[in-house]
């Protein structure tokens, strides 16, 4: 216990008591059932995909259960802040459909915590009045002996029993050296016991781990300018006057668990429920591992929206993760399936780019040219100006060009799947990036001679005949190809190659290329509808004209 004297050269501030903050944020009007989550970023870096998987979660969780989900910056270190990363939480969040139900304005807030300082002090102050907490002196050079001792004595690590040195120094002693100046950390004075600790985790059922020991660092230094709590005080606090009573978080917060149970104990609050899911993985040879940020580029959210991949497809792909039966479900369909915690993996669910993509080219075949045009024009703005520019000049056209043979027999294309392969799939239609064929030794018609480009070339600028029926049309391509020297069929092909200069197909994939730069296009007759007769002649002539 520590006398009011003491306590002032600590807190100089008048601090509200734990019974005024009680009644700041009173229990929620809402049902027993209903959770009340959160998501919990750090603007130490980026966010993973593994956030918006968690936060989607918790999302879920809470929209179909009648509750509330919010989004609580922890950003108590400062230290190792990076600038700019709030701002792409709030971009990342609206993206990905995870930005908070209740927002900034909410009655529980504020929502960062670094404005909610005094808030942990009033606790931290608390724990000292009743004995649960108490300032140590010890600087690096001392916990560095204490390390190496136990580690020559192979026991575990930390500051408890023998090794807690200012555990027991007395009020006296305490107020001393606060006057003296001596820089001090708080400290939650621990009552855990090496025994093994159990609870009922909401994912993986009775689990067990290490009890926590260590009387665990609870506000940092005093040698910094704002009185900063640690991660594990401040959520204990945060989670209980936000009325959280679900908490979905990573695995690797397991063993931090007899501790924050211990810390909601000290503080005379109700246990929230945990539930820990297993992190998202990565097939690397036949091991797995963890999916990183440091060595994959798909572990970061800003690879999603640069590739420009529809957030509902990646929420989609995500909630696969959690319920693999629900990746067989249209995408619509996935979204509106309520989640459920026991169906969640505990071992870690490996990223799949290949039914991301799958998943993505489908969500878009079933939107219409109209929206596909909207969000790629909005994701251009952003991430590709040039093409940006040329959709605004070419608006009106450019659900015509994406409609080019996009149904046939009942059957959607399914060749786009991000917004960034836009350009990629359409470019033939903008002059500005079209890469033109400009002669017949352009490597992309590398497969077939000169001579044999050029003579089906010229004869196509002969004989051409724009008809506007798909038959008719087709009728016409055919006669330039057989006049040129080509096979109409495999068959007569085979019996007498030494008499052809290829097949038809071949015919129709040196226009194909010419027309269109590769080698695989929407169909040939309706782009070149679309594109109108001058246009696929100025095309041709371009080729057959410079060889």
């Amino acid at each position: 216990m520590y006398s009011k004297e003491t306590l002032s050269l600590i807190f100089k501030d008048k601090l509200h008591s734990p019974a005024e903050w009680e009644n700041k944020y009173p229990p929620r009007p809402l049902a027993n059932t209903a959770k009340v989550t959160r998501f919990g970023p750090s603007p130490t870096g980026f966010l993973h995909i593994g956030g918006v998987y968690t936060a989607m979660i918790s999302k879920s969780l809470a929209l179909q259960s009648g509750g509330t989900y919010f989004v609580r910056t922890e950003d108590t270190d400062k230290k190792r802040e990076v600038e700019g990363v709030k701002e792409h939480f709030t971009e990342a969040f609206q993206y990905f459909d995870i930005s908070p139900i209740e927002n900034s304005s909410g009655l529980y807030g504020p929502y960062t915590q670094s404005s909610r300082l005094n808030i942990y002090l009033s606790y931290i102050k608390y724990l000292l009045e009743i004995g649960r907490a108490y300032p140590c002196f010890c600087g690096e050079e001392t916990l560095a002996e204490n390390n190496q001792k136990q580690k020559e004595e192979k026991v575990d690590l930390g500051y408890y029993g023998r090794w807690a040195h200012c555990r027991d120094l007395s009020n006296e002693e305490v107020e001393r050296r606060i006057k003296q100046g001596e820089d001090y950390v708080i400290r939650f004075r621990c009552n855990g016991n090496p025994e093994s600790f159990e609870f009922e985790d909401l994912i993986r059922g009775k689990t067990k781990s290490k009890n926590n020991i260590n009387d665990i660092v609870i506000l940092k230094s005093s040698s910094n300018k704002l009185p900063l709590p640690t991660y594990h005080l401040a959520h204990a606090v945060d989670d209980h006057l936000m009325r959280v009573n679900l908490v979905v978080r990573g695995d690797e917060w397991l063993s931090s668990v007899s501790l924050h149970y211990q810390l909601f104990d000290a503080l005379g609050f109700d246990q929230v429920s945990y539930a820990h899911i297993a992190p998202l993985m990565k097939l690397e040879g036949k091991s797995r591992r963890k999916l990183s940020k440091r060595k994959d580029p798909e572990a970061s959210v800003e690879y999603y929206m640069k590739e420009g991949f529809p957030a509902e497809a990646i929420l989609s792909y995500l909630r696969g993760l959690v319920n693999s039966k629900l990746l067989d479900l249209p995408v619509q369909e996935n979204l509106s399936t309520p989640l459920r915690l026991e169906e969640c993996q505990t071992s870690g669910p490996l990223v799949d780019l290949v039914k991301l993509q799958d998943i993505s080219s489908t969500a878009i075949s079933s939107m219409s040219a109209i929206e596909i045009r909207e969000n790629v024009y909005n994701w251009a703005c952003k991430y590709d100006e040039e093409l940006a520019l040329i959709m605004k000049n070419n608006w009106d056209q450019i659900p015509v060009y994406i409609d080019t043979d996009r149904f046939n027999n009942g059957r959607v294309r399914k060749d786009l799947a991000k917004w960034s392969e836009f350009s990629k799939l359409y470019d033939f239609y903008f002059d500005d990036i079209f890469n033109v064929v400009d002669g017949v030794d352009d490597q992309r018609l590398e497969d077939y001679s000169p001579d044999v480009v050029n003579r089906f070339l010229s004869e196509f600028q002969q004989r051409y005949s724009h008809k506007n029926e798909n038959e008719l049309w087709f009728n016409n391509i055919k006669e330039i190809a057989k006049s040129s020297g080509f096979a109409l069929s495999n068959k007569e092909f085979k019996e007498a190659k030494e008499n052809y200069l290829g097949t038809l197909k071949d015919a129709t994939t040196i226009l194909r290329i010419v027309i269109t730069g590769k080698k695989n296009s929407p169909s040939l007759y309706e782009v070149c509808q679309v594109l109108g007769q001058q246009e696929v002649l100025d095309r041709v002539g371009r080729v057959s004209s410079l060889s």
